[in-house]
Formats: C-alpha cells, structure tokens, sequence
C-alpha cells in the first residue's frame, strides 16, 4: 500500500473510530504496524482522525452545553447508573475546571485511555478549554498511544 493510501485510510479511520466506539483505532495501528511501510504514516494520520473525531465531540458539546446540562438534569437515572456516572463526571470536571489540571487531563486521557477520551472530550467541551489546546494535548497523547502500539510490531 502506499504511503498516500495509508494516510487517507488510516484518516478515515481514525475519524470514524473517535466517533463510533465499536471501531477499535488501537487494532488498526497494530495491523498497521505489521504491515510496516509506512507504520509512521499511519500512526500520524490515525492519531490526526483521532484528534478531528474529538474535536467535533468537543464542539458538540461547546455549542450545546445549556441544552445538554437540561437534558441531563432532566433525565432521573436510577441509582446504581447514576452512581457510575458520578464516579466518571464528577473528578474529570473538576480537572478541566483548573488551568493547571485540564491539559495534563487530555493528555493523560489520550495517551492511556483513562479516563475515556470520549468522555473527557465532552466535558472539556463545557469547561471552556481553548480548541488549539484540547487539540494539541489531544494529538500529542493520541501519537504516543498509537506509537507505543506500533512500535512493537515494527520492531519484529
């Protein structure tokens, strides 16, 4: 495969993974790596589709905060998933409340997958970060997890 149909795959990849949780990106940059051409390049590119993925998570949740805070305080969940969610929500909020905590947050968030990216990127959304920042942050953790995952298989 070239290196230009690589990129465009593992792109739309990538993309189509930071918005629908069942397509796995960690088992693509591990076939990608096998392959090993251009494992680089995919690493690039799938952490590239991973970060706009995000990002139109996080601007969802910026432009519809007001909306989505009334949603969900109008939604009664029963008690066991409430407190399930209160674990997740609570602990990341206060993180991307503080200046000093939210970048660390994505980053971390990105780069090992706890607390889940998908969740963090919503609520980074309603915590008024700067979009260059979650998407630096989010890119920089995004190529280290896919690289840590690649290197492995190039290396064999």
């Amino acid at each position: 495969m070239s290196g230009l149909a690589e990129a465009a795959l593992g792109l739309g990849y990538g993309l189509a993974s930071a918005l629908v949780p069942v397509i796995n990106a960690e088992a693509y940059a591990v076939v990608a790596g096998h392959r090993g051409d251009h494992a680089l390049v995919a690493v690039l590119a799938l952490s590239l589709g991973q970060t706009a993925g995000k990002l139109i998570l996080f601007e969802s949740a910026r432009r519809g905060s007001g909306r989505l805070a009334r949603k969900l305080g109008k939604q009664s969940r029963p008690g066991r998933t409430a407190a399930r969610a209160a674990r997740w929500t609570g602990p990341i909020r206060r993180w991307l409340s503080h200046r000093r905590t939210a970048l660390p947050t994505v980053l971390v968030s990105a780069a090992v997958g706890v607390p889940p990216l998908a969740l963090v990127s919503f609520a980074a959304g309603t915590a008024g970060l700067r979009h260059w920042e979650f998407a630096v942050a989010c890119l920089l953790g995004r190529v280290i997890r896919f690289a840590a995952l690649v290197l492995p298989a190039t290396v064999t």
